[in-house]
């Protein structure tokens, strides 16, 4: 049986077999690097993320539960419809697009019904 190595400074390990760093050093490095990786990867969608939720906030205020206005008006503000947290339907169907913590829907009259979520 071959003998494993630390993945990140090659040291042979001892100890338990699943174990795949030598030190807590090496395996914070090797953390805080892939977290690195990852953050640099998601940069660009988190902003635009978080300024759609700002154009949304905006919108309704800070007590506005739900409010219907022209898809023209999030456009007018730069929103990208094709950035959201996730999605879900009600029991007629109806496809909520997620924001964070706010929900919008489109109708086909062109009006974008915008509902902040609990």
């Amino acid at each position: 049986m071959d003998k494993k190595a630390c993945k990140i400074c090659k040291t042979p390990l001892k100890g338990r077999s699943d174990k795949m760093f030598c030190s807590a050093t090496c395996k914070a490095y090797y953390h805080n690097k892939l977290k690195e990786v990852t953050n640099r990867a998601t940069l660009d969608t988190d902003k635009i993320l978080h300024r759609n939720r700002s154009i949304l906030l905006e919108i309704m205020g800070k007590n506005a539960t739900q409010i219907t206005v022209l898809k023209t008006v999030l456009e007018k503000k730069n929103f990208k419809f094709n950035y959201i947290t996730g999605f879900y339907e009600n029991a007629q169907q109806k496809r909520y697009h997620i924001v964070y913590d706010f929900a919008w829907m489109h109708f086909k009259t062109g009006e974008i019904l915008i509902v902040r979520r609990k």
